[in-house]
């Protein structure tokens, strides 16, 4: 008996010891710059994102939290970066649907695995899309759209900002789920997916309500519907997909932060807390909200199921809908 207690003790202690240095590293965390990974140009959306939340943990650790924009390559780029980072907290990533759940589906060499590399930390943003026509389009609700569609397969068309795009998966889950069948049109961007629809080349788009607000406004694209199955508390005026009877359709693309995969766990709770509380403090939340971001956040469990679901309806959709990169 007095054998195994010792062992025990034994056992206990090294596990204290290996604890110790962890604990102490979330304890002077940050204690240096953060590197802030975002896989896009400068000056797009996950940038507004990313420097909103980074200037606010600059501003609470008086600690630097460095954007650095690693654009291409479908966001490949920085998630590679971001993968071979050290797990210490000190290299972050601003990660978005088409990081975790659309490229593993769609590229057959990735180098980099969404479940094994990446530490979930938290959503960030919501982004829900809408449908919006161009005014000669014969249709002015969902219902007469889809029904358009069905009377002329294939030939009702759409644009996005690029193929294996969320919005593309968008498109792809209305056919998947409606049984229309409709012509993809893919762009490079947003700004021209919208632009084609303004111009009468395309007949609708499918895209966040801050790229079409500008032209529904004067009546140069008319706002069918969001992809949701409500209506958007900021946007009462305009009717959900699911009301207009598409049920179970909601399309949207997301943002989110990851750390490397190892990364003690104190730190990313830590990370977890001060990245929702940035999100939520007035400013930085009202600025998001006036573009048509829904805040949306989680703890790392919540957030690391979410990732493997979203895994597997993207692979479903992709699968259904044929869409492939190489």
């Amino acid at each position: 008996m007095k054998h195994k207690a010792v062992i025990c003790r034994a056992v206990l202690i090294a596990a204290m010891q290996a604890a110790a240095p962890m604990a102490q590293a979330a304890e002077t965390w940050p204690s240096r710059p953060v590197r802030f990974i975002v896989p896009y140009p400068p000056g797009g959306t996950t940038d507004i994102v990313a420097r909103g939340i980074g200037g606010k943990l600059t501003e609470k650790y008086n600690q630097q939290f460095v954007v650095d924009n690693r654009g291409g390559a479908s966001t490949i780029i920085g998630a590679d970066l971001m993968a071979k980072a050290a797990p210490d907290g000190y290299t972050i990533l601003l990660a978005t649907a088409t990081t975790l759940s659309i490229n593993p589906n769609v590229v057959s060499k990735l180098p980099y695995d969404t479940l094994r590399d990446f530490a979930p930390v938290t959503q960030t943003v919501y982004v829900p899309f809408v449908i919006a026509a161009h005014p000669s389009v014969a249709a002015n609700t969902m219902p007469e759209l889809l029904a358009l569609a069905r009377a002329k397969p294939g030939s009702i068309s759409y644009s996005t900002p690029g193929t294996a795009s969320t919005n593309h998966l968008g498109g792809a889950l209305l056919e998947y789920i409606t049984g229309v069948k409709l012509l993809h049109v893919p762009f490079k961007g947003s700004g021209p997916a919208a632009a084609a629809v303004v111009g009468g080349q395309v007949s609708f788009v499918i895209t966040g309500i801050a790229t079409v607000l500008p032209f529904s406004k004067p009546g140069k694209l008319k706002i069918l519907a969001f992809a949701s199955e409500k209506r958007h508390p900021n946007f009462p005026d305009i009717p959900s997909t699911g009301e207009a009877g598409v049920k179970g359709y909601e399309s949207g693309t997301w943002f989110s932060v990851v750390g490397r995969a190892g990364t003690p766990r104190p730190i990313i709770s830590q990370m977890n807390k001060d990245i929702i509380a940035a999100l939520n403090s007035p400013d930085l939340k009202g600025r998001l909200e006036s573009i048509g971001f829904d805040i949306r956040t989680q703890s790392p469990e919540e957030f690391g199921k979410f990732i493997k679901d979203d895994l597997a309806l993207s692979a479903k959709v992709i699968k259904s809908a044929g869409i492939k990169l190489d």
